[in-house]
C-alpha cells in the first residue's frame, strides 16, 4: 500500500458531519460506486454481511424522509446521493437459516466437511456467548453493530476522496421503517432500518474538529 499515514489522518481532519450540501454539486458515478464498494468490501462478524444499502433517488422518497426523519430534513433534499442502511432481521441470520448457508456455502465457498463446524461455532455464538436468539432486539442491535462498520469505512472513504457526507440516527426508528415498509422498499419480514447517510458537497466550511486528547480515550494495561 502506498498511502501515506498523514494522508489518512488528513482524512479524518476533513471529515465532519456535513450541516449544509450544495445542491448544485454531484457527486460523479465512479466517485459513489467507490464509496459503495468500500462499503460492500467491510468487514463483519462472521462474514454474513447482514446489511442492505438502498440509495434513495426518487424525490418522493427524499420528501418523505425530509418529512419525518429530523436529522436528515435539512440534508437529505440537497445532497448529492442518500442511501438509507437495512440490516437483516434477526429470523433470517440463524444458524441453520437459508441466508447463512448460502453465505457459507455460495459465497465463503467453505467445504462441506468444515461448513458443519463452522455453523456450530456461529450456533455457539449465537444461542450461547452473546445470547442473541433468545432477545430479537439484541439480535437486530448486533446486526446494526455490523451495519456501522459498513458506514464507518464510507464516511471514511468518502473524505479520502474531497466528499462530504453526514451519518444520520435522527429519525423516529419504529415510524419511519414502517413507512419505508408501506412504500415497498423492503419486506420487513427480512430487512429492518439501522441507520441513514447523505453524501455530497458542502455549502460552507465547518468550524474546526473538535476531539478529546489522546489521554483522555486511551488506557495502556500493562
Amino acid at each position: 500500500m502506498s498511502i501515506s499515514k498523514q494522508a489518512i489522518l488528513d482524512a479524518f481532519h476533513y471529515r465532519h458531519a456535513c450541516k449544509q450540501y450544495d445542491p448544485t454539486k454531484k457527486i460523479s458515478d465512479e466517485d459513489f460506486q467507490f464509496i459503495l464498494e468500500t462499503g460492500r468490501l467491510s468487514p463483519s462478524s462472521f462474514g454474513f454481511e447482514p446489511w442492505r444499502f438502498l440509495v434513495i433517488e426518487n424525490h418522493a422518497i427524499r420528501e418523505l424522509i425530509r418529512d419525518n426523519a429530523w436529522g436528515a430534513k435539512d440534508k437529505v433534499m440537497d445532497c448529492s446521493h442518500f442511501v438509507v442502511i437495512l440490516v437483516r432481521q434477526p429470523e433470517t441470520l440463524l444458524a441453520d437459516g437459508e441466508y447463512v448457508q448460502h453465505i457459507m456455502r455460495d459465497v465463503h465457498h467453505i467445504p462441506e466437511e468444515a461448513l458443519k463446524m463452522r455453523q456450530g461455532f456461529y450456533r455457539n455464538f449465537s444461542e450461547k456467548d452473546f445470547g442473541l436468539t433468545q432477545d430479537p432486539v439484541a439480535f437486530y442491535h448486533w446486526a446494526c453493530r455490523q451495519s456501522y462498520i459498513a458506514l464507518a469505512n464510507m464516511l471514511t472513504a468518502s473524505a479520502m476522496i474531497g466528499i462530504d457526507s453526514t451519518a444520520i440516527e435522527g429519525f423516529p426508528l419504529e415510524k419511519m421503517d414502517q413507512l419505508f415498509v408501506e412504500k415497498g422498499l423492503y419486506d420487513p419480514k427480512v430487512y429492518k432500518l439501522s441507520v441513514m447517510v447523505a453524501f455530497g458537497y458542502r455549502a460552507v466550511e465547518p468550524k474546526a474538529k473538535t476531539r478529546q486528547t489522546i489521554s483522555d480515550v486511551v488506557k495502556y494495561i500493562e
